[in-house]
């Protein structure tokens, strides 16, 4: 029997006690061109409000090889930082409200060495985010949420398990990278730590002044990615006053190649067809809103999700090995009503419309507009935003010297209940097929299963 195009993937619920063994400074184990006092100038596409965060990873390893974990770590790590010595200093707010970073005695980035008498087998299917694993990634004490000033930019939690097999729980601060930034490190870190030496390819390139704002600033579209909306739907609050639950799904290649093909409009005389990322956004945007039951039918909601701008950038084109934030936020607008009665090629067709609207032009008018009126929150009002990580390669970027983790990425997306995650399965061959993870009430996920998988769709066609 083949298996199902759509399949729910369930998680245990655990609780994993560790114990904090230490606490390691890591400071750049050579010169680097910065002293003491002295600061760096972020982009306004670092010092964006939405990357005032830092990006929770986790990584498994069974581990059958001798060599010392965490020396072997802190020392690849203690290496990288000096060709990437910005994510070896801290974060200030200067007068305007504007980051920098910048540098002191004693910063450095941080490593933390933990154990759990529990094997990598009690923690379930190590293929499926599990919110539980939350212990595995270290957060200071009574640390504030968003918090990012005075802050260590990477802080890795090491923890070893009973079986000998371990895991690595990773924070980055978004200032300093978007995600290929944080693969481009990442991969910089585990080739150093299983080689070795030193490995930087490509050699890191910070020049932020690139991305300085036009004098005077120049904003040419309205930029309603950024726009404040008092949510006046029932979206918000039924996510963040019923306590949502994370769920997540594999999505086999023929399902996605189905979805694309259902998305495409049938009176269409341009042959520009919508990708499979438009028909996967689309389709879930309109699954979740239904699911969730939102009212009212005339409100506006919004869908943003990041582009990756490289590729737009001409005159003159970015450097390569850079590492810093390169993205854009694309924002599809439409009712409740044309969510939920709609056509679904009509909703694809938005999401693409969105997708190409970010031009060379369109992220230099971002830079501007955030220079003349800086966001001062983040926004939730009315809104989902997906994360794409399909498209990294997290899986092959994280060899310490311990082979491909069993599992790469985010774990529990439930602080932010609007945010939903595209993952790469986690097989060596995957084929295609990607997990998604989104927040939901309890009440609402048998209905949202229902919608995503298409149940009454696949049934009509095939009666």
């Amino acid at each position: 029997m083949a298996p199902p195009w759509v399949q729910e993937l369930h998680f245990p619920h655990l609780h994993i006690p560790i114990t904090i063994d230490r606490m390691v400074p890591v400071m750049p184990s050579g010169p680097t061109p910065t002293a003491p006092g002295q600061s760096l100038y972020l982009s306004n596409l670092d010092d964006v409000v939405g990357a005032r965060v830092f990006t929770p990873t986790v990584y498994f390893y069974a581990s059958d090889n001798w060599r010392p974990v965490m020396k072997a770590l802190r020392d690849a790590l203690a290496s990288v930082l000096v060709p990437y010595y910005p994510l070896s200093g801290r974060l200030r707010e200067t007068n305007n409200g504007k980051l920098e970073v910048f540098f002191g005695q004693d910063q450095g980035a941080l490593m933390v060495e933990a154990h759990s008498e529990m094997s990598l087998s009690d923690l379930g299917d190590l293929k499926v985010p599990n919110p539980a694993w939350s212990p595995l990634i270290f957060r200071f004490p009574n640390e504030e949420p968003y918090k990012v000033l005075d802050m260590p930019l990477v802080i890795a939690q090491l923890t070893l398990f009973s079986c000998g097999g371990f895991s690595l729980g990773l924070r980055i601060c978004h200032c300093i990278v978007d995600g290929l930034g944080a693969m481009q490190f990442l991969s910089s870190w585990a080739a150093t730590a299983k080689a070795g030496i030193p490995i930087t390819n490509p050699t890191p390139c910070w020049d932020r002044d690139f991305f300085r704002p036009r004098d005077p600033p120049l904003v040419k579209f309205p930029h309603i990615e950024f726009m404040r909306i008092e949510d006046g739907s029932s979206l918000t609050m039924s996510l963040w006053q019923t306590k949502a639950v994370q769920k997540c799904y594999r999505i086999s290649r023929e399902f996605q190649a189905w979805l694309k093909t259902l998305a495409q409009p049938e009176d269409d005389m341009s042959n520009i067809t919508c990708s499979t990322f438009d028909a996967m956004a689309a389709h879930i945007w309109r699954s979740w809103v239904k699911a969730l039951d939102v009212k009212p039918l005339n409100y506006e909601l919004r869908l943003t999700f990041s582009v990756n701008a490289r590729q737009k950038l001409k005159n003159p084109p970015l450097k390569e090995g850079f590492y810093g934030n390169v993205v854009c936020l694309a924002c599809v607008i439409s009712t409740v009503r044309k969510l939920v009665y709609g056509t679904f090629p009509d909703t694809a067709q938005l999401v693409r419309e969105a997708r190409l609207g970010i031009s060379e032009e369109y992220l230099r008018s971002t830079v501007d507009y955030v220079e003349v009126d800086r966001p001062r929150r983040l926004e939730f009002g009315g809104k989902l935003t997906i994360t794409q990580w399909t498209r990294f390669s997290i899986y092959d970027s994280a060899d310490f010297g311990w082979g491909r983790p069993m599992y790469a990425g985010p774990i529990d997306l439930t602080p932010t209940p609007q945010v939903c995650v595209f993952l790469p399965e986690a097989e060596a061959d995957p084929s295609g097929t990607m997990l998604v993870c989104i927040c939901l009430p309890e009440s609402a996920t048998k209905s949202f299963t229902d919608l995503l998988s298409l149940a009454e769709t696949r049934e009509q066609s095939a009666s």
